[in-house]
């Protein structure tokens, strides 16, 4: 990318929040964000990973989790109309962030100040600014990595618990890395492993169940293993140049929420610029590359291509 990008500290900061955000680095009609990472020369380098065809789903069936987490969803309705000449199906009550799915830069704001690049809910009212469909036009095309830390704190005297709070800092990550001998790359798209959905996926329908409506905004609600919330974990993916971030547990971050960390969906979607996944199904992709030991990948992802789309199925596939 010909265009100097800054590093973290050197961008601006809003109003007095001392929070840095990067709305005129890609000019002030930008609706891509740290998508941007992903040059025409980051696609034909992801494309040259490809050695054996082998290909890795990495998204839920669209009914799971169910019920869902957030308590003012009901479970979608999947209608098939039979007719002599054939069926026809639709979804009734599906919300685009239900299942494993990104969040778009319409998703969050940053207080008074507005979404990614100063954008008030106006100007989202009347406009496809910041939807979906930007990053669909061209789809998701770059290198993957999977950051497996159930995997690597496995090997250590502190394993992971998928019902405990626990927040991994970006020191973590630098382990998990170096463990894995990965090295990240600008416009590469992080994967991170914390065990939770293998876990959800392993209890009863019954514990399901007694989860419905868990997670949501504050300190209370559902504990969750997670990325660490503020400034630390933003400055580490934005001076890596991270296109994305994703993960297998419902929030990218940890939940709890704590008031005095902060929310960093709010430091990543609206000041940076940079998408969030969220529910991503990785156990099969941390069995290969476990026994491959290759934890690179071509990432293929296909989002809706749905004009002011708030969000996305992901639509994912990591290709060895």
């Amino acid at each position: 990318m010909s265009l100097r990008i800054p590093k973290f500290n050197e961008l601006p900061t809003i109003g007095e929040s001392n929070e840095h955000h990067a709305w005129e680095v890609f000019g002030k009609e930008d609706h891509l964000g740290t998508m941007n990472f992903i040059t025409n020369e980051k696609v034909v380098s992801a494309c040259t990973m490809v050695r054996n065809g082998k290909v890795i789903c990495l998204s839920l069936p669209l009914n799971v989790p169910s019920p869902s987490l957030v308590k003012s969803r009901d479970d979608f309705r999947h209608e098939v109309h039979v007719s002599r000449s054939g069926r026809d199906d639709l979804l009734d009550n599906f919300y685009l962030q239900s299942s494993s799915q990104w969040d778009s830069l319409r998703h969050i704001r940053y207080r008074e100040f507005g979404y990614y690049g100063g954008r008030e809910e106006s100007d989202l009212d009347t406009s496809n600014d910041l939807g979906i469909d930007f990053i669909a036009k061209n789809g998701i095309i770059t290198r993957g990595v999977l950051v497996d830390l159930e995997a690597y704190f496995a090997t250590t005297n502190y394993p992971v618990d998928p019902r405990e709070r626990r927040a991994f800092t970006t020191q973590d990550i630098d382990r998990v890395l170096e463990w894995q001998g990965v090295t990240v790359l600008p416009g590469d798209i992080l994967l991170f492993r914390t065990g939770w959905l293998k876990w959800y996926l392993s209890i009863p329908t019954e514990q399901r169940i007694e989860l419905k409506g868990s997670m949501h905004p504050g300190e209370g609600g559902l504990d969750v293993p997670g990325i660490e919330a503020g400034k630390e974990t933003a400055r580490w993916l934005w001076d890596h140049k991270v296109a994305a971030v994703a993960a297998d547990n419902p929030s990218f971050e940890v939940l709890r929420v704590n008031k005095e960390r902060g929310f960093l969906h709010r430091l990543l979607i609206p000041l940076l610029g940079m998408p969030i996944g969220e529910f991503w199904f990785l156990e099969d992709l941390s069995e290969f590359c476990s026994s491959s030991k290759q934890y690179e990948f071509l990432l293929v992802s296909a989002p809706l291509n749905l004009p002011k789309g708030v969000g996305s199925p992901n639509n994912a596939y990591a290709i060895f």
